[in-house]
């Protein structure tokens, strides 16, 4: 009975994953594209600037660590800073300008605001993104699907690529945001390893 048990419960958590991946899959478009602007601010000097709330804190983290050393021996490392990571600045301004007053302080015309919201209803997330919107900054949203309170990072006009894990399941939304920040990863290399499109899109 148990080793049934067992056999539903896997295969209910797997079920949960699929039509994710599959709607992520479904978005590929959108995360080129996001890729292709991404590079093109590093092509140009720019720095990818994260941040994200609980526990998207620690994904905005590991997004930096992801392009300053690179796991692929080869690859080049790239300027990534987690907003995240500087405590005195998180614990010194209120909530919701937790992020947006280092954006401002911080951010330059040529960088990339990326900004990781499970839910997609972060208030310290959305105003981070307007803050670096105003500042000419790219901004990019990895954002879950959550009905409750708070701004709706999806229809915030500020965020110029908005990436989606189709879930509401808390722990889908994270994997797949992993993933997605893995992609990004990946194919902004590409994108630098052909510098030709990145020019003549300049």
């Amino acid at each position: 009975m148990t080793r049934l048990l067992d056999r539903d419960a896997v295969r209910t958590a797997f079920a949960a994953r699929e039509a994710p991946g599959r709607a992520l899959a479904g978005d590929a478009e959108a995360v080129a594209a996001a890729c292709h602007a991404m590079a093109m601010r590093f092509h140009r000097g720019g720095r990818l600037l994260a941040f994200g709330n609980g526990g998207a804190a620690t994904d905005a983290a590991h997004l930096a660590v992801e392009f300053v050393h690179p796991v692929i021996v080869g690859k080049r490392a790239l300027p990534a800073i987690s907003l995240t990571n500087n405590a005195p600045a998180v614990s010194g301004y209120s909530g919701t300008d937790a992020y947006a007053a280092q954006l401002r302080l911080f951010g330059r015309p040529e960088d990339i605001a990326l900004g990781v919201s499970s839910s997609g209803r972060c208030a310290n997330v959305d105003a981070g993104l307007c803050a670096a919107a105003d500042a000419g900054l790219l901004t990019v949203a990895l954002v879950g699907r959550a009905d409750g309170a708070g701004p709706d990072i999806v229809a915030n006009p500020a965020v110029a690529h908005v990436l989606t894990a189709h879930a509401e399941d808390p722990r889908v939304v994270k994997e797949v945001h992993v993933t997605i920040y893995h992609v990004l990863w990946e194919l902004v290399h590409v994108f630098l390893e052909h510098p030709g499109l990145l020019d003549e899109a300049s």
